[in-house]
């Protein structure tokens, strides 16, 4: 038996890694739609409150906000696909332990 098949989760590994740089350096490719209304309607209402002339406090609060939630969804994106890979890993040390102890010589 050969070493366990990883590659579809170190694929999806790398790809969440690249979205959470993306999300860090505040581009909006890796959002989903709920993460990108939400910072839209954040710059949108804090334009308008500078526009007329009063303080963009709360909306670079609610942009902020959005921000850390999609770093902290990806995070756990992360998480979620290491713990995976982990116990496929462990799974297959597993069987070719028990494949090996089975044997009479």
């Amino acid at each position: 038996m050969g070493k366990p098949d990883t590659r579809r989760l170190d694929r999806a590994i790398a790809q969440a890694n690249r979205k959470l740089a993306a999300v860090q350096n505040r581009e909006m490719w890796p959002l989903d739609g709920r993460e990108r209304r939400a910072i839209l309607a954040g710059l949108a209402g804090g334009g308008y409150r500078v526009v007329r002339g009063g303080s963009p406090a709360r909306a670079e609060r609610k942009l902020e906000t959005a921000w850390t939630s999609a770093e902290t969804r990806l995070i756990a994106e992360i998480a979620a696909l290491q713990a995976e890979r982990q116990r496929v890993v462990t799974e297959a040390a597993k069987n070719k332990a028990a494949k090996k102890s089975s044997g009479w010589w």
